[in-house]
């Protein structure tokens, strides 16, 4: 199997789907399945792998400036698919480079999937131009006609694309490092470094500070705590993005709340361990990585009842769910969690012990098997066979 994998994001970018298809790549080159990708040239810096990713030249993307969209030579593009002869063609944009696997899928005959990865319908509001998504549903609609598979990262996600039309949805879920992601930690020396007491009850929130994530709604749920708690609590936003300013503006004068920028890594993990309660009220996810990588470091969730976040967490198993939005609820979440640290070690402890259970080598060899499959059924079809046997 020869896979090309097309996409808007890719390592060194540091996001959900970066990180996702960077160990998909070298799950499959460790099962010696040859794979070439696609992707627009990174503004991060880091290793990059000139023999397997293919650049290009690329411009910011509208509601998302850390990904890039792509503007490849066709000549080019062309001239190395030729030369990879890909059995099997994975769209994980519908956009520019996803538009130039598709054109080859369907030229060649090659069997094509996608992945979905982001509710950009879901931004839109966010970013003043709801009047956009009846366009842009129709264009996802004739993007993935002609995938025999797409793949979605949660339940909740697959319903909301079968509700919009799509088919031939399947369920691509995500794992966790839980090794790296882990409880124990030196709590002392980690608060200390962004000048945090660990005697404080500590609450954190990790991702991309943007609109659709609704950051606000957690530092809005902090500031509601009644004073005597807000007092003996201090609440770290790791991350960075385009509301990084006014986020900063508005509540950064509070020496009880401390944006730490972006963190990574080791820094990361052990800053999941150290906090008492993980903070994530996003209502966009298609599935929330961060909020898995909590679980792992035996942490407890306090995440929207919507999107893939609902579908991660078990209310009152692994972590509590609000209404999302609903600044009222988060804050009661959050008092009840700090009054009561028997629930919080219970939720703690079911959250770790669910995310244990998710190994990524289950998830990618699953995901092996359905390219396999896609494979098989287009190479047993006569007319498919003829097809190709044409093209060649």
């Amino acid at each position: 199997m020869r896979v090309a994998l097309f996409t808007d994001t890719f390592l060194p970018d540091v996001n959900g789907v970066a990180k996702t298809l960077g160990r998909w790549t070298r799950f499959l080159e460790s099962k010696d399945v040859a794979c070439k990708v696609f992707a627009p040239t990174s503004m991060t810096e880091g290793d990059n792998d000139p023999f397997r990713v293919e650049r290009f030249y690329s411009i910011p993307f509208l509601l998302y400036p850390e990904c890039r969209l792509a503007i490849p030579n066709p000549l080019n593009v062309r001239k190395s698919l030729h030369a990879f002869q890909p059995t099997i063609i994975h769209c994980a944009t519908p956009f520019n480079l996803g538009l130039f696997g598709l054109h080859h899928a369907r030229k060649h005959k090659t069997p094509l999937v996608a992945s979905y990865h982001t509710h950009f319908d879901q931004y839109l509001s966010h970013y003043k131009i709801p009047w956009v998504e009846p366009t842009l549903w129709k264009y996802m609609q004739w993007f993935h006609q002609s995938c025999q598979k797409v793949y979605v990262p949660s339940k909740s996600t697959m319903e909301h694309l079968q509700d919009k039309g799509l088919s031939h949805l399947e369920i691509w879920s995500r794992g966790v490092d839980a090794e790296r992601f882990q409880p124990i930690v030196d709590r002392k020396s980690v608060l200390g470094t962004y000048g945090v007491d660990p005697a404080k009850f500590v609450m954190l929130y990790v991702g991309r500070l943007a609109p659709e994530k609704s950051v606000e709604v957690a530092l809005d749920s902090f500031h509601a705590l009644p004073a005597t708690i807000r007092e003996d609590c201090h609440l770290i936003i790791a991350g960075d993005g385009p509301s990084s300013g006014i986020l900063r503006e508005c509540y950064g004068g509070d020496p009880r709340v401390t944006f730490t920028g972006f963190v990574q890594g080791t820094q990361l993990a052990e800053l999941y361990a150290a906090a008492d309660v993980f903070l994530f009220p996003s209502a966009t996810e298609t599935f929330g990585n961060v909020v898995l990588e909590s679980m792992a470091s035996g942490t407890t969730v306090i995440g929207a009842a919507a999107g893939g976040v609902q579908d991660t967490i078990e209310h009152e198993v692994t972590g509590l769910l609000c209404p999302s939005g609903d600044v009222a609820a988060f804050t009661q979440a959050i008092v009840r969690l700090y009054e009561s640290l028997e629930t919080r070690y219970r939720l703690a402890f079911a959250g770790r012990e669910f995310a244990l259970r998710q190994s990524w080598d289950h998830i990618f060899n699953r995901l092996l098997t359905s390219y396999e499959e896609v494979v098989y059924r287009t190479s047993a079809n006569p007319s498919q066979m003829h097809a190709n046997r044409m093209i060649r």
